[in-house]
């Protein structure tokens, strides 16, 4: 059957349909194999922003500059580590350490514009970014800024090459802490179990407290404190047994800190080993206080949990006055009763 002129005309269409359909969808594949290789060859060109793993245990100074703050410098020392800058202090290990573990887990994701001139509108100029150098010895095994975070990422730049990029892995926490974190503030550290006596002197009087077979006991001024609740010296325990600086008292004398005329002295004896002694003075901020550890010339800042204990009354130490509860009771029972 021959076909008619219109059927040839929809037949020709259709071919020519198909080949425009398998035209594009080369083309399209095409575009996505030449985008493919694009991001791979561009993946491939990505510098490394962090620090190589076999370089963590190497490092043996790091320098912290956040913005406008005070630059902080870290130095290793034998096997430990100090705060060289804006102090000379024994460093925070863990702290340190964080930091370093996070810069090895950093990864560079994409190039987000190869100008240095967009470094401030990125965070990433010297006034407005974090600047971390890592040095093995002399020589440097990471330089590089941080700077604003969204919605494709942390914005960084390695020093020495133009560029802002994504990256990720990066926890701003690790290295804009505090000069005060990057100080080690331990106190104190005791097993509280192992304490069979706590002398404390306040002006409430000399308290003492004695465990024996496990059970505590306490007087004050020499005499039986009345109503005693042995729960409370184990609290008061936990609250020193890993006591911790808030922060540190450094250009405040004895008589500015009142550890001249302590308003607390307390001894914490163990069953076996040297005493702890404590003197604790005045109030810093809200409640807490000023504190020396005998035999360490730093003056410490303690929270309020711990120094409350220091300069507790009586009551803190005793069960209800279920006598006195009643009292009160009975007196409100008997003004109900003339209100009727």
């Amino acid at each position: 059957m021959a076909l008619t002129t219109q059927q040839r005309i929809y037949i020709g269409l259709g071919v020519l349909a198909a080949l425009g359909a398998g035209v594009y969808v080369n083309q399209k594949n095409e575009r996505q194999e030449q985008a493919r290789l694009t991001a791979a060859t561009d993946k491939a060109n990505l510098p490394e922003i962090k620090l190589a793993a076999d370089d963590v245990d190497k490092v043996t100074k790091i320098e912290v500059k956040n913005a406008d703050k005070p630059a902080v410098v870290l130095e290793k020392r034998g096997d430990k580590w100090f705060v060289a800058q804006p102090v000379d202090y024994p460093a925070n290990l863990t702290n340190v350490k964080s930091m370093l573990d996070n810069l090895k887990e950093i990864k560079t994701k994409e190039l987000i514009d190869p100008a240095a001139a967009s470094y401030p509108e990125y965070g990433l100029d010297e006034a407005k970014a974090v600047h971390v150098v890592a040095y093995k010895g002399g020589e440097k095994a990471f330089d590089a800024y941080f700077g604003k975070s969204g919605g494709r990422g942390q914005m960084a730049r390695k020093a020495g090459q133009d560029g802002v990029y994504a990256i990720s892995g990066y926890s701003a926490f690790y290295y804009t802490r505090e000069v005060k974190n990057w100080r080690d503030n331990e106190i104190v550290k005791f097993d509280d179990a192992a304490v069979n006596r706590v002398d404390l002197k306040n002006e409430s009087g000399e308290y003492v407290f004695k465990k024996e077979d496990d059970t505590w006991s306490a007087t004050l001024k020499n005499a039986k404190l009345e109503r005693f609740d042995e729960a409370k010296v184990k609290d008061m325990l936990r609250a020193f047994k890993s006591l911790n600086a808030e922060d540190f008292g450094d250009n405040k004398s004895d008589a500015e800190a009142g550890l001249d005329k302590p308003a607390a002295l307390v001894t914490i004896t163990p069953k076996e080993g040297a005493p702890v002694k404590l003197a604790v003075g005045k109030t810093s901020t809200g409640e807490n206080r000023y504190l020396k550890r005998e035999g360490n010339p730093q003056t410490y800042i303690v929270s309020s949990w711990a120094a409350g204990w220091t300069v507790a009354k009586p009551d803190r130490f005793q069960k209800p006055d279920d006598k006195k509860a009643a009292g009160a009771s009975s007196a409100g029972a008997k003004d109900d009763k003339k209100k009727n």
